[in-house]
């Protein structure tokens, strides 16, 4: 998966299609309250369609863009996992 903004998307247009035609799914990130997926097959994704699902990928992507994330090494992921 490949997550673009609408700027990148329009300016390497065929790039992206390239990789849609290689079953590559790309998500396009418009504003900080959009997002859209392009796919080669037209189907249903119970997860990318839940508007709960998009509005956390929001958040998530605003917060790193801002710089608001951590990097966990490997024990601290087992950790936060319970593993």
């Amino acid at each position: 998966m490949v997550i673009v903004s609408t700027r990148e998307f329009r300016q390497n247009l065929k790039k992206y299609l390239d990789l849609i035609d290689n079953n590559e799914r790309v998500i396009i990130q418009r504003g900080s309250d959009k997002v859209y997926e392009i796919s080669k097959d037209i189907k249903n994704d119970r997860f990318f369609d839940d508007p709960v699902i998009q509005a956390r990928l929001t958040k998530s992507l605003q917060s790193y863009q801002e710089g608001k994330t951590s990097k966990l090494d490997n024990e601290q992921l087992k950790d936060l996992l319970g593993l």
